[in-house]
C-alpha cells in the first residue's frame, strides 16, 4: 500500500454529535505531522469525540483475507457511499480521489475514545516465534503513505441522508465556523467492525498456539476445553454478521450457548490467575527458587509446551471470543436507541471491558514476576551434576525469562486506525483495527 508519487489524501473531520471546536481551514494542504497534531486537538477541545477519515489509493496486493468482508447493502458500505458521494459533489479533490470506486479509507479514532474500548483491545501482535517485531500485514499499512503524502482537509459536504448502522443519518453541523459532519452511525459501525476483526485475529493466533500445546500434551480435559471453546465460533460469526446488516439477534443462533461457555472459560481463567498469583506469593522474597518448587505450582513451564502455558493460551482464547460478544451486545445496545448510538456503544463496551482488562492486566502481572526469577540448583547430596541436568536448567531459565517478552508495560490508551477497503461494486472489506 506504498506510493512512490505524491499523493493528495482527502481528510474529514466526523464528529458523533453536534458539537463545537477550534475553525479549520478546509483546502489547507497539511504534512501528516500536522494532521497528527489536529487530531490531538480535537480530541482535547471537543466536547464529543471527533475522528478523521483519509481516502488512500487501494493496493492490489492487499490481504483482504484478514478481514471482514460486508456486502454493498450493508449498513457501513451504504453509509459510505453516500457519505462519499455527496462529498464528491463539492470537492473536486475528493472526486478525483475516490474516481477508480476502490479505495482505502483510513479512519483514526482518539486515544481517549480508544481506552473505553478497553485496556489491550487494540496492541500489535507478536509475531509466532519472535519476542519483538509485529505482524506484516501491518508493515505495508497507509502509515507509508502518509510519508509521501499530501492531507488536505475537506469541508462538511455530506448532507443527511440513508439511514445508518444505528438508525441515525449524516448531517453537517456548524461549529466554531468550520463545517464538520456529523456521522456517528459511520463511526460505530466502523469502530465495531475493525475491534471485531481484530479480536478475531487474536483469536486464530490463540487457536494456532492451542492446537500446537495439545499435540504435545494429549491432555484431554484441555482438549475439552479447546473444542467447548473453538466451538463458540459459529455462533459470533453468525450474530456478527446478522448485526452488522441491521438485523435482531434470535435465540436460534446459539449466542447463548456460546456466551455461557466463555464465561465459563474465563471463571477458570480467573481461579488459575489467582493460585499463580498465591503461588508467587508464597515464594521466599529476593531468594532463588528451585525448579521442582516451581514446576509444582506452574507445571511445564520449564518446557516449550506444558500445561502453564496452554493455561495461557485458553485464557488468550477466552479473552478474545468474550471481546467480539461484547462488540455485539454494545452495539445492539446503541442500536435500541437511534438518538446517541456512539454514546451508547462506548458506554456498553467500557463497562463490559473491564473485567477482561482485570484479567489481562493480572496475567500480564504474573508473566513479569515469573520472568524475574532466579532459579537455583537443585539440592542434592551430589556435588557435581551431569550435563543434561545443566542443559535443562539453562533452558528452562531461558524459557522462564522470555515469559515477559511479549507482555506489554504500557497500557496507555494510544490513538487507533482502522482501515476498509471499498471496491467498486460498493462492498467493503475492514480490517483489524491497530494502533495509529
Amino acid at each position: 500500500m506504498t506510493d512512490n508519487h505524491k499523493t493528495t489524501v482527502p481528510v474529514w473531520t466526523l464528529a458523533t454529535a453536534d458539537v463545537r471546536v477550534p475553525g479549520l481551514t478546509a483546502g489547507e494542504p497539511m504534512t501528516a505531522e500536522r494532521l497528527a497534531e489536529l487530531r490531538g486537538v480535537l480530541a482535547v477541545l471537543a466536547d464529543e469525540p471527533i475522528v478523521t477519515l483519509e481516502v488512500h489509493p487501494l493496493s492490489e496486493k492487499i490481504d483482504r483475507s484478514r478481514g471482514i468482508p460486508l456486502d454493498a447493502v450493508s449498513p457501513l458500505a451504504q453509509h459510505l457511499s453516500q457519505f462519499v458521494t455527496q462529498s464528491a459533489r463539492s470537492s473536486l479533490t475528493v472526486a478525483r480521489a475516490t474516481a477508480s470506486g476502490e479505495c482505502l479509507y483510513r479512519m483514526v479514532v482518539p486515544a481517549k475514545v480508544a481506552a473505553q474500548f478497553g485496556q489491550g483491545v487494540v496492541r500489535s501482535m507478536v509475531p509466532k516465534g519472535g519476542a519483538s517485531g509485529i505482524y506484516g500485514e501491518f508493515v505495508n499499512s497507509t502509515g507509508r503513505i502518509a510519508a509521501k503524502a499530501t492531507f488536505v482537509p475537506v469541508g462538511g459536504a455530506a448532507a443527511a441522508g440513508t439511514v445508518g448502522g444505528a438508525g441515525a443519518t449524516a448531517g453537517v453541523a456548524a461549529a466554531g465556523g468550520a463545517a464538520l459532519t456529523v456521522a456517528a452511525p459511520l463511526v460505530l459501525m466502523a469502530v465495531a467492525v475493525g475491534v471485531s476483526a481484530h479480536a478475531d485475529q487474536k483469536r486464530q493466533q490463540a487457536i494456532g498456539y492451542i492446537t500446537e500445546l495439545l499435540e504435545q500434551l494429549q491432555e484431554d480435559k484441555l482438549d475439552d476445553e479447546h473444542s467447548e471453546l473453538d466451538g463458540c465460533r459459529d455462533a459470533i460469526d453468525k450474530a456478527t454478521a446478522l448485526l452488522l446488516d441491521q438485523g435482531k439477534l434470535g435465540v436460534s443462533l446459539g449466542l447463548d450457548s456460546a456466551v455461557h461457555a466463555i464465561n465459563t472459560a474465563l471463571g477458570k481463567a480467573d481461579r488459575r490467575l489467582a493460585r499463580w498469583r498465591n503461588a508467587l506469593d508464597g515464594l521466599p522474597e529476593g531468594e532463588a527458587v528451585e525448579l521442582g518448587t516451581l514446576t509444582k505450582s506452574f507445571p511445564g513451564i520449564d518446557d516449550q509446551g506444558g500445561t502453564f502455558r496452554t493455561h495461557l493460551e485458553l485464557a488468550s482464547l477466552a479473552i478474545a471470543l468474550k471481546r467480539r460478544v461484547v462488540v455485539l451486545q454494545a452495539v445492539e445496545h446503541a442500536q435500541s436507541d437511534p438518538g446517541n448510538p456512539f454514546e451508547n456503544f462506548t458506554r456498553a463496551l467500557e463497562r463490559d471491558q473491564r473485567r477482561l482488562a482485570e484479567l489481562e492486566t493480572g496475567i500480564a502481572g504474573v508473566l513479569v514476576r515469573l520472568s524475574a526469577l532466579e532459579l537455583a540448583r537443585p539440592n542434592g547430596l551430589r556435588p557435581v551434576f551431569t550435563t543434561g541436568e545443566v542443559d535443562r536448567l539453562m533452558n528452562a531459565a531461558h524459557r522462564i525469562h522470555r515469559l515477559g517478552d511479549g507482555v506489554t508495560a504500557d497500557s496507555r490508551a494510544t490513538d487507533v486506525a482502522i482501515e476498509i477497503a471499498r471496491g467498486k461494486d460498493g462492498s467493503v472489506v475492514v480490517f483489524p483495527a491497530l494502533p495509529a
